[in-house]
């Protein structure tokens, strides 16, 4: 008896955000060996913490396909991108990598409501909310970097900020969840 309740064309689509999240885990991970190297301890706890959540995030969509009788295809990793020119620049692509997460997230999202598939659907719910909390985190980063000077900050300033972002949280206040008593 068959008990895949996923079509080929959701099940192709999941496999396919399994391997952007494993990607995206080996892109924190290849920022955070880059940071660890120029010497910023802080920046690269929190790279290091990413790149496992991004893992989890792969977890969570292998197991989805599994309970749902599908085939789970694991596939190679492309190689990440380069490594950052500086810090300005490995927030700013850190950032752009989030977006284009959202971008296919978004389109699984599609698929499942135009297939009327249900539990797909509501399944990557998380994953809209958690990557709403990923650009914010990412953008705020960046915005902090540019504020400090963008690529001309002070060699003072990236100190102080190496050293506020290993105790950074590694989520960001969702905009549903703001309210005028808790901005």
């Amino acid at each position: 008896m068959n008990t895949n309740r996923l079509s080929k064309t959701i099940a192709a689509a999941l496999n396919a955000q399994m391997t952007n999240e494993a990607h995206a885990s080996q892109i924190y991970l290849s920022y955070a060996a880059w940071a660890d190297s120029k010497g910023f301890a802080g920046i690269a706890n929190f790279l290091f913490r990413h790149a496992q959540e991004e893992r989890n995030h792969m977890q969570k969509i292998l197991e989805y396909i599994l309970k749902r009788g599908a085939q789970a295809e694991i596939a190679a990793i492309a190689p990440p991108h380069a490594n950052p020119t500086s810090v300005n620049n490995c927030f700013e692509k850190i950032f752009e990598h989030e977006v284009a997460n959202t971008k296919a997230i978004y389109k699984i999202v599609k698929i499942s409501f135009d297939e009327e598939d249900w539990a797909t659907w509501n399944f990557m719910q998380w994953f809209v909310k958690e990557q709403v909390e990923e650009e914010t985190l990412a953008m705020n980063l960046w915005n902090k970097m540019k504020i400090a000077g963008g690529e001309k900050v002070s060699s003072d300033t990236l100190y102080s900020f190496d050293r506020d972002i290993e105790k950074t949280p590694d989520e960001a206040k969702a905009a549903q969840d703001v309210t005028t008593d808790k901005p």
